[in-house]
């Protein structure tokens, strides 16, 4: 393979993954804590976009509500993890062609 060959395939990788990126910021997912009691939506860029806290998560008290909150956090973290590990091995998946 020569040099300039090289050189396309890795400026078209770069289109690629910059594609991928903001197709990510584009998506959500949502992570649930307490139950349902607290949900979070953030983007596949791990923006933070919107917490929704019921009334039932406020009436365990402080310490549960950040419980849930925390663990609607992981949640949606992980979700957007998977998100990411699909969408950036479809982009480097041909480089395996």
């Amino acid at each position: 393979m020569d040099m300039e060959s090289l050189m396309a395939q890795a400026q078209d990788l770069q289109t690629k993954i910059a594609a991928a990126q903001d197709s990510l910021a584009q998506k959500q997912v949502r992570g649930i804590g307490g139950n349902g009691g607290v949900i979070i939506t953030m983007t596949g860029k791990y923006d933070v976009l919107d917490v929704n806290i019921n009334d039932a998560a406020l009436a365990g008290g402080a310490q549960n509500l950040s419980v849930f909150v925390m663990d609607a956090y992981k949640d949606a973290k992980e979700k957007a993890d998977a998100l990411i590990e699909k969408t950036m091995s479809e982009v480097t998946g041909s480089l395996s062609e």
